[in-house]
């Protein structure tokens, strides 16, 4: 179903995304940030895409666990190192399949998840990526257990993304050059969320063309 093709339209579909939601990215960054979020996003995705873009080998695992490298060389970022080191966990949770299917998927987010969550020494309702990426394995290990197939997990973690960056609007900063601001933070959108909706949905727009 989700074979290495596939996850090159992707990687593909989210450097796309950053490529067009830089400017707002940097925008948002610049309010509670260093206002680069846009311009590493965009470093990371795009330099990952190009670098593998001739991968041969099957391994789904393997391809994610070299984009998460090379994101993580690209962009040497707290963001950029988070995610990539995301996408190497993830790729390693599902690393010697040719072919994924809903439950290897759900296994490959909570892993990126994970693996974000421990890096960054955050948890859920701290107002960053994980507030994002949290609700999307979730709702992505609910689709497995319900024996959906990638046209409705593209829906249910769309929502889930959306949903989880609307709900951090009205969370306090606690890290990073935010956290500064603490009360100030409430009521805003969290630059990391909002990359983490684009990544969501870079992925569901492979999903929801999946047989």
């Amino acid at each position: 179903m989700f074979r290495v093709d596939q996850a090159k339209q992707a990687l593909r579909a989210i450097r796309w995304r950053m490529e067009e939601n830089r400017d707002h990215l940097i925008e948002l960054d610049s309010r509670i940030g260093d206002g680069d979020l846009g311009l590493t996003m965009t470093r990371a995705f795009s330099a990952a895409d190009d670098q593998l873009a001739g991968w041969g080998q099957t391994d789904v695992g393997a391809y994610f666990m070299q984009v998460g490298l090379v994101m993580s060389k690209a962009a040497p970022s707290t963001i950029g190192t988070l995610l990539g080191t995301g996408f190497i966990r993830g790729g390693k949770a599902v690393r010697g399949k040719a072919d994924l299917d809903v439950p290897d998927l759900a296994v490959f987010f909570r892993a990126l998840v994970d693996a974000v969550t421990e890096l960054g020494r955050t948890k859920p309702g701290n107002k960053t990526v994980v507030d994002v990426l949290n609700p999307v394995a979730e709702a992505a290990e609910a689709a497995a257990r319900q024996g959906a197939d990638a046209a409705h997990l593209a829906i249910v973690i769309r929502r889930a993304a959306s949903e989880g960056a609307e709900a951090a609007k009205e969370m306090i900063a606690q890290h990073g050059k935010a956290a500064v601001f603490r009360e100030q933070t409430r009521g805003r959108p969290d630059p990391g969320a909002a990359a983490g909706v684009l990544v969501v949905d870079g992925f569901c727009s492979v999903f929801e063309v999946l047989e």
